[in-house]
């Protein structure tokens, strides 16, 4: 049996969920986000604890107890996302590398490329801009990181100066540059 997969999902007060088929829908304050569901799981809503709970229909096999934990997790951060948005902040280091809010979806950034590049953010996903450092914000975990890695993909950080674009809790290994050799 899927140790996640058979916890149920607590739902507070202020999320509604409708069950629609193969599709579970999440309504929120900070927004509504919906599930496919993989036919083999099945979502269950309880009344009386207010909760969510996941089946499959053979709990011995091992695909369908990895897509029960899945699908279950899944859901979790969609209930997580609606009540309180998920964040990851990045950081730009090197001389002359800057970034700008233009407008509300849209960052100009400047690292060292003949060109200053412009990202433009997708649906739902909210920026925010503090000297070096860049917060992005969304109801949806997954579109959240992707945004994150996009940004972070147009100059990852170098291993010798530690020049780029880096997650703040991100720790880049230094590398020795070359040594000096004596008598040569």
């Amino acid at each position: 049996m899927s140790r996640i997969g058979k916890k149920p999902i607590t739902l507070p007060a202020a999320v509604e969920v409708t069950l629609d088929g193969g599709v579970v829908n999440i309504k929120g304050p900070k927004g509504s986000l919906s599930v496919t569901l993989h036919p083999a799981v099945k979502a269950t809503l309880m009344s009386e604890p207010r909760a969510i709970h996941m089946s499959v229909q053979d709990e011995n096999s091992k695909e369908q107890k990895a897509l029960w934990g899945l699908m279950r997790q899944l859901v979790n951060n969609q209930v997580e996302g609606v009540q309180k948005h998920f964040e990851k902040s990045l950081e730009f280091i090197g001389v002359g590398f800057k970034v700008a809010l233009a407008g509300t979806d849209t960052l100009n950034i400047e690292v060292g490329f003949s060109h200053p590049v412009v990202f433009k953010a997708p649906k739902g996903i909210d920026l925010k801009v503090e000297k070096q450092i860049v917060t992005i914000s969304g109801a949806d975990k997954q579109l959240v990181g992707e945004t994150a890695a996009q940004i972070r993909a147009i100059k990852p950080p170098e291993p010798y100066k530690g020049k780029g674009i880096k997650y703040t809790t991100e720790t880049i290994r230094r590398k020795a540059g070359k040594a000096a050799t004596k008598g040569a």
